[in-house]
Parts: structure tokens; C-alpha cells; sequence
């Protein structure tokens, strides 16, 4: 089965969907130090570095899976009676020419959990419908990192599987939740010394006298809250942003053994489920691989909604 990826990041949608034994052989990115990640981790793949609106449906070869974690845009009030016409604008709606056009039997959309409430619910009954009018049946569900795919980060996000046979949607479902047995130390180095620019002192950090008297407990990740330190209880990595390496607060920091830190950009893909196997490419600045680890998926939640629909579709 043939994937095509579009708005694929450094390609943790289709890492998941690789490992139950599907195939990317297309993908598009508008971002270029993403797409250079994505290169070096896709060999095989034809990679298209550009804006999804410039890119030619008939250019794309045949394939069997669209994924798609597509940014979220509302829909004007027109385009959400009138649809793809009124909307050109919106990167959803290229997706929808894209599907018209190749008409791929699994469409799989994953976004941010409060999509559905995004512009007053308009934008999310709008892809929905859109889906349905182009004769494909959805199922959709939120579904938690640390529920559904046994990392220690408390991720949610929305996942919407369409299916073009009706008869493969009514047999779909998505996975149950498992076990969480993986903890914070089996993917975050709390005991090696790492470079001096991952760590808090007193000389780089106004507040590192608050950081020292508040952060006791080597088991948990911390967070700096502009006046205060929040200790996050629950022993899970807070949701990873894009903006992780600005320094600013909400930058999830660990107590190691070698001091106060924050976390390395392989450790952020660690708790977004990568395994050892990804590459990060060299040269690209900690900025810029921060906030591809922040943007990307969650690579265990996706293999087990795609080993689901591979069941189906077999």
C-alpha cells in the first residue's frame, strides 16, 4: 500500500504507518530544514519541498493513503455553506482537489484536539462534510499519547481515518488504550553530563535561584512559568511545543544528576516515540530541530491506528 504525505514534517506519520508495512513514496513539506530531515529519513521517497498550492495533482504518482497533518485554518461563514469554491485559500481544501483527483482509499487526517471547537466548530463540520461529499465515510477520535501509544507525554490530539468503502469504514476502529509501562528515564539521560548549553546556572539564568529551591525530584519534569515553577505530577513530559528551544517559559527542564537542564532535541524525538533509527541530520541548529520535534506526531499512536486500518483494507 502507497502512501503520499502531505504537510509531513519530518515524516512521524509516516513512520508510524511504515512500521506496520506501508510505503511512502511521495511527500510534500513547505518547510526546507523539515524536508531536509524528511530527505534523509525517506531515501527512497520523492520528496517536494514546496507550498502545497503549487503542486499539480498530476504530477503526484498513484497512491493508496493520504496522510495529512495539515495546519488548522477557520472557514469563512461563505465557504462553510458553499465549501471548496469559497475556500481556496484554506490548505484543507487543497487537500480535498488533491483526493478528488487520485481518489485514495484511506484518507488519514490528524490535527490538534481542539480542532473541533476551532471557529465555533465550523472548521471541523466542514473537513467532515467535505470528506462525505466526496463520497468517503469518516471516523474520528482523540486520542492521548500516554493512553494509546505507552510514551510518558501527555500529547492529545484528534485523528480522523476516511475510508472510500463504506462496508472497510463500518469494520474500522480505532485501538484500545495500553498499559503506560515506559517512564521519563527510559527516554531523558538523567545521569550522563551532556554539552554546558543544555544546562540552567546561576550565571545564564536570572530565576535559577527559584529553579534550585523548587526542582527536588529527579523522577518528573519541570516548567518555568514567567514567576514560578510548576512541577508536573502526573510523571509525564507536558505536551512539546514547537517553541521549546526559545528559552522562554514552558520549557519542559529535568533535576539530573549534573544539574538542571532542559531537554536535548534527540530526547524531545524520544518522547514523540522515534526510535534510534531516525536521523537527524548535521548542521541543522537545536532552533530549528526543536520545532520539528514539536510539530510532529506521536510515531506509536499512528502505527497502531494504522495497523487497524491495514486489517480492513487487506
Amino acid at each position: 500500500m502507497r502512501i503520499a504525505s502531505f504537510f509531513a514534517g519530518v515524516g512521524g506519520i509516516d513512520f508510524g504507518f511504515e512500521k506496520v508495512g506501508f510505503k511512502t513514496i511521495w511527500a510534500n513539506e513547505i518547510d526546507s530544514y523539515a524536508g531536509e530531515t524528511l530527505k534523509s529519513n525517506f531515501e527512497e521517497a520523492e520528496v517536494i519541498i514546496d507550498d502545497i498550492k503549487n503542486v499539480n495533482e498530476d504530477d503526484i504518482p498513484d497512491f493508496d493513503i493520504m496522510t495529512a497533518g495539515f495546519p488548522c485554518q477557520p472557514f469563512s461563514l461563505a465557504g462553510y455553506r458553499k465549501g471548496f469554491d469559497d475556500n481556496r485559500g484554506n490548505v484543507f481544501f487543497e487537500l480535498v482537489r488533491i483526493i478528488r483527483k487520485k481518489r485514495p482509499k484511506v484518507v488519514f487526517l490528524e490535527n490538534v484536539k481542539n480542532l473541533v471547537g476551532h471557529d465555533s466548530g465550523n472548521t471541523f463540520r466542514t473537513i467532515i462534510r467535505s470528506l462525505k461529499e466526496e463520497g468517503y465515510k469518516p471516523k474520528y477520535k482523540v486520542l492521548n499519547a500516554s493512553e494509546f501509544g505507552n510514551i510518558p507525554q501527555n500529547r492529545e490530539r484528534i485523528y480522523i481515518v476516511a475510508f472510500l468503502n463504506h462496508e472497510e469504514a463500518d469494520s474500522f476502529y480505532f485501538p484500545d488504550p495500553v498499559p503506560l509501562d515506559k517512564k521519563l528515564n527510559d527516554v531523558i539521560d538523567y545521569k550522563n553530563k551532556l554539552d554546558d548549553k543544555y544546562y540552567y546556572t546561576e550565571e545564564k539564568n536570572k530565576f535559577y535561584e527559584e529553579l534550585k529551591k523548587n526542582m527536588i525530584n529527579k523522577d518528573t519534569i519541570y516548567q518555568w512559568r514567567r514567576v514560578y515553577v510548576r512541577e508536573n505530577k502526573s510523571n509525564l513530559c507536558p505536551t512539546l511545543t514547537a517553541n521549546m528551544g526559545t528559552g522562554g517559559h514552558n520549557v519542559p527542564l529535568i533535576l539530573t544528576d549534573k544539574g538542571i537542564r532542559k531537554l536535548t532535541p534527540r530526547e524531545c524525538f524520544n518522547l514523540q516515540g522515534f526510535d534510534e533509527n531516525f536521523k537527524i541530520p548535521l548542521g541543522l541548529s537545536n532552533t530549528r530541530l526543536y520545532k520539528q520535534a514539536g510539530n510532529s506526531v506521536v510515531v506509536p499512536v499512528i502505527e497502531r491506528i494504522a495497523k487497524e486500518i491495514k486489517k480492513v483494507i487487506s
